[in-house]
Formats: C-alpha cells, structure tokens, sequence
C-alpha cells in the first residue's frame, strides 16, 4: 500500500435518518511509516524547501483540497 491516501467505510445504522454516506477518505502522513530519520537523505534546495514546507523529499505529502470553487 504505497499510496498515502486511505478509504473508510463508515457504520451505517438501520434507522439513521441523514443520507448514507458511501465511503470516506483520508491522507496518512509519510512520517507514521519512517520511525528513525536514516543518515544522508536526500534534501530539497532551500528555495524547493520553503516551497514543500519540508526539507526532506521522502516526508513531503502533496495536498489536494477537496473543496471545489471555494478558497
């Protein structure tokens, strides 16, 4: 499971009045997999860094909003 995008199935009761909701998703941050920082990592530039928000490549997590039209 190399993506860090992950779905859940929430309970849907019997007699639950809202609209059943399918499916649900979720990111897990690549730094719950990396338990101990490994010597010479690659690293970003420092302009690449401030960009990414992260000085290492491996624990970037690119972020897509879900929202659609709205800031």
């Amino acid at each position: 499971m190399n993506s860090q995008e992950r779905v859940w199935t929430p309970y849907r009761g019997p007699f639950d009045p809202c609209p059943p909701v399918p499916f649900k998703t979720y990111v897990v941050p690549p730094n719950q997999f990396i338990t101990f920082q490994p010597p010479n990592l690659p690293q970003f530039t420092l302009p690449e860094a401030l960009k990414h928000g992260t000085l290492w490549p491996s624990l970037f997590s690119p972020y897509e909003s879900k929202c659609k039209g709205g800031k």
